[in-house]
């Protein structure tokens, strides 16, 4: 499976941004897809997650209210839409498939796209 994360830029703060990972090679219906983040200095954190057929979603405290994810597994793609960006919301975001675990740790998922940097000005 490869997936190809793209949407990222610069926005200041308060602004949107929507980010897309499109996935090929695979059954996409079958994969859990989460969208993680890894900013400067700081480990890899889990932002957000959804199942299968998009029933059970996690999102991080840090962005619950502000960040939807959704999937279109007709376009075998995950969307991460964000809203009222803070500066450390200032990221490079991945997008990950896991075949087996609804899981909000990096080990547990199987593929990766490449990243996609939000930097969010002040």
């Amino acid at each position: 499976v490869q997936l190809q994360a793209s949407g990222g830029g610069l926005v200041q703060a308060g602004g949107s941004l929507r980010l897309s990972c499109a996935a090929s090679g695979g059954i996409f219906s079958r994969y859990i897809m989460g969208w993680f983040r890894q900013g400067p200095g700081k480990e890899r954190e889990s932002v957000a997650v959804i199942t299968w057929s998009g029933a059970t979603i996690y999102y991080a405290d840090s962005v619950k209210g502000r960040f939807t994810i959704s999937r279109d597994n007709a376009k075998n793609t995950v969307y991460l839409q964000m809203n009222s960006l803070k500066p450390e919301d200032t990221a490079v975001y991945y997008c990950g498939a896991s075949t087996k675990y609804v899981a909000t740790v990096d080990i547990r998922y199987d593929y990766w796209g490449q990243g996609t940097l939000v930097t969010v000005s002040s």
